[in-house]
């Protein structure tokens, strides 16, 4: 048998799955890491734990499968964009920011006002609080010693291909995606490296590769700690949203790839990049292969939050995520249900917004605020998939990943709100297969992508928008956005007024 390793390596959670050449799924494990908060805007995570986290996850899954370790021909690796993991000259743990972190907003602002359209001009994208660039201009100007000390600035699934393999290597989808390339020639850049006024970062910079490229083979040390087997092929991997679209079945130019997870992710793949100073970013995975995105951190990331913060509060559940669903079913829509801002982490209309609940009145109950966050949540999906027709790539249909499309509600609700049929992925790691499959073009098991993943991808599910919930949906969108623009003054203020001393 040959078989296929993803990993899929988010915001918290690390997956390990191993797949067949089928794409059957043999076995996963997942391990949860700490997020910590040190100061408010802060998110960073401990790269030795997550490093442990990996080792852990590699190794419970082959034990899982129950298959001999050499019989895995290739390993890929997904990993949340954007961010910031820095190495120093040494190649130990300095810094891990994640991409949920905020605390170079203030930053982001500034260099966009100074050079947001020159930035665009060459790599697609302006700057943004999570975005690397930004966030390692911010450690330069408000931790220099620690900048000082920087050797390598990493993606989070380059540090996992490092600790297997000991190479600095990034790949073009991940680099791209975090605003550090020209586009679309796909390199560094010296003059782009100079708008944020990082021209001394270059020798930071690694190496890069294509994603599907063998960049090396696993260490001894690597496969003490994971079980693997010495000389394994690692390819330089994925921004996992490319992963993800590839594992639902989406790669073609003008198909299209939404993803509910911990971020909003609307796409549509291309033969060319597209340039309008309204998309978020492009990113480039090949020759003639590019992906413009639309996305912020306003998706299932705050289903994730009502669940901890409220729902496993006074006791563990033994699954919050079935009984949050089963609420949401519970509930037959009506016009004044409450209505919910998902901007629990920011959002691409500016760093200021904020989340909230409004229309709340007695009778509603947790179903209706559920339903609300649900409905939130496909509505700035929604509001995304309109930027991009605006740009000239009208979405007609889509497949839906990510957990969200694991709810019994959320796809017909996409399917509802946005007008247009949804499909969803018969694998529930389509990070984890994406990888795989790039794992498998890697080695030569696959002649391109499109073989991989005709081989390794079905259709799950598939849902057609009801005709009679478009008035319903289209009167809530609509007051979902006056909302929003009432509150926007309201958020600033809150970020201007003075704390109580």
């Amino acid at each position: 048998m040959t078989y296929l390793l993803g990993l899929d390596a988010g915001n918290t959670v690390i997956k390990a799955v191993l797949f067949d050449r089928n794409g059957r799924q043999c076995a996963m494990h997942a391990m949860d890491g700490h997020s910590l908060t040190p100061q408010p805007g802060h998110v960073e995570r401990n790269l030795d734990e997550l490093w442990r986290n990996a080792g852990a996850a590699i190794r419970s899954c082959i034990d899982k499968a129950g298959v001999d370790p050499a019989e895995i021909a290739g390993i890929g690796c997904a990993g949340h964009g954007n961010g910031l993991y820095l190495l120093d000259r040494d190649g130990g743990s300095l810094l891990g920011i994640q991409s949920l972190d905020s605390r170079a907003a203030a930053l982001a602002g500034e260099l966009t006002a100074a050079a947001g359209d020159e930035c665009h001009a060459i790599c697609l994208q302006k700057p943004w609080p999570a975005q690397t660039p930004t966030l390692l201009a911010w450690v330069k100007r408000q931790a220099p010693e620690l900048y000082r000390r920087a050797g390598t600035a990493l993606l989070c699934k380059d540090f996992i291909a490092f600790k297997l393999t000991g190479e600095i290597v990034s790949d073009l989808s991940d680099m791209s995606g975090c605003g550090l390339l020209r586009l679309p020639e796909g390199r560094y850049d010296d003059a782009l490296l100079a708008l944020y006024g990082l021209s001394d970062a270059k020798a930071m910079l690694p190496r890069l590769a294509d994603p599907a490229e063998v960049i090396g083979r696993v260490t001894a040390d690597a496969a003490a700690a994971t079980g693997l087997a010495v000389g394994t092929p690692v390819i330089a991997g994925f921004f996992d949203v490319i992963a993800s679209a590839m594992g639902s079945g989406v790669v073609a130019p003008g198909e299209a790839s939404i993803i509910a997870g911990t971020w909003s992710i609307n796409q549509v793949f291309s033969e060319a990049a597209v340039r309008d100073s309204n998309i978020f970013m492009v990113a480039k995975f090949g020759d003639r292969r590019f992906v413009t995105i639309e996305s912020s951190a306003t998706s299932a990331a705050n289903l994730e939050w009502y669940v901890r913060e409220i729902v496993e509060r006074y006791g563990a559940t033994a699954d919050p995520f079935a009984l949050c669903n089963e609420r949401v079913g519970a509930i037959r829509p009506a016009a004044d249900d409450p209505l919910f801002h998902p901007y629990l982490f920011g959002s691409r209309l500016g760093p200021e917004c904020r989340a909230g609940f409004y229309g709340l009145a007695g009778w509603h109950g947790d179903g209706h605020l559920l339903r609300a966050l649900f409905e939130g949540v496909m509505f700035e999906h929604k509001r995304h998939v309109e930027v991009l027709a605006q740009a000239g790539l009208p979405v007609r249909k889509a497949v839906l990943s990510g957990g969200g499309s694991r709810s019994p509600h959320w796809p017909q609700m996409f399917a509802d709100g946005i007008g247009i049929p949804v499909a969803t992925a018969e694998a529930r790691e389509t990070g984890a297969l994406g990888a795989a499959i790039g794992a498998g073009v890697g080695i030569g098991l696959f002649d391109r992508y499109e073989t991989g993943i005709a081989a390794m991808t079905r259709p799950r599910g598939s849902f057609l928008p009801d005709s009679g919930m478009r008035p319903h949906y289209d009167r809530r969108y609509a007051l979902f956005g006056r909302v929003t623009e009432a509150m926007r003054g309201i958020w600033a203020d809150l970020e201007r007024e003075p704390a109580p001393r």
